[in-house]
């Protein structure tokens, strides 16, 4: 019985979504089943309207203040970026039983009326209690945004000021537009105010939230893009001899 109620409440708010499906930006109306993928868009909807609209599942979107922004799906250098930081990332924070690394799509909560999905967050392992199985409740240690072209804004300005309220400690941009190259750091003061934070002389970023962690941004744009794993031993080369060696010993 619980099961048909629930089967019932999903079938009417996919009936509801399905019925007004339309672009706030154009007015067009757009097919909920076979959405656009050459651009962003944006819909009203209501967030339980949004858990339960299918291209949820398949695409990066956020809702945020009862609107709905469908993203284009990423490009090659997009994703590269993404798989090349996140292997870093998650390798490291897991030697170093520090966190976990999780890529989108996955729900970030800022606000009772705002959902964020970055492209990837780190949460410390302190903070493990806010991830429930679904979502994040709550700020990441560290939220990472790639740049595309439709994002500019919203990660630049928008996303720079919500996530500093939010009180994410560290925030990175990665441009991954077509012919640009770029990368923006910020750590939060004690304040709650971003302030850039650059890499060393040597062209090393080091991350505040993942201590010992580094890498050289300009990696990210090298042609081709290094192996991930074969810098691993260059990054952190004691915590590097002891994945080795728990490999061998099993």
């Amino acid at each position: 019985m619980a099961r048909r109620i629930l089967d019932d409440v999903h079938d009417r708010v996919a009936d509801e979504v399905t019925a007004w499906v339309t672009d706030l930006d154009t007015g067009e109306a757009i097919d909920p089943d076979a959405p656009p993928a050459d651009r962003e868009f944006r819909v009203a909807m209501t967030y339980e309207a949004w858990l339960a609209w299918p291209p949820a599942e398949s695409r990066v979107s956020e809702w945020c203040d009862g609107e709905v922004t469908v993203f284009v799906p990423g490009s090659e250098l997009h994703q590269d970026i993404v798989l090349f930081v996140s292997i870093l990332l998650s390798w490291y924070a897991r030697a170093e039983n520090l966190g976990k690394i999780i890529v989108a799509p996955f729900e970030m909560r800022v606000s009772a009326r705002r959902r964020r999905e970055p492209d990837i967050v780190f949460v410390a392992r302190e903070h493990a209690d806010r991830l429930d199985g679904k979502r994040l409740n709550g700020a990441a240690d560290l939220a990472i945004e790639i740049v595309s072209p439709d994002s500019v804004t919203r990660d630049r300005r928008h996303k720079l000021a919500e996530y500093a309220r939010l009180g994410i400690p560290e925030y990175w941009i990665l441009d991954a537009r077509p012919g640009r190259s770029g990368s923006e750091f910020y750590h939060l003061t004690p304040d709650g105010r971003y302030q850039p934070a650059f890499p060393d002389a040597d062209g090393r970023y080091h991350a505040a939230t993942l201590p010992g962690f580094w890498f050289r941004p300009a990696w990210l744009w090298q042609e081709p893009m290094p192996d991930p794993v074969a810098l691993l031993p260059t990054i952190a080369p004691e915590a590097w001899r002891r994945t080795l060696a728990a490999i061998e010993s099993t």
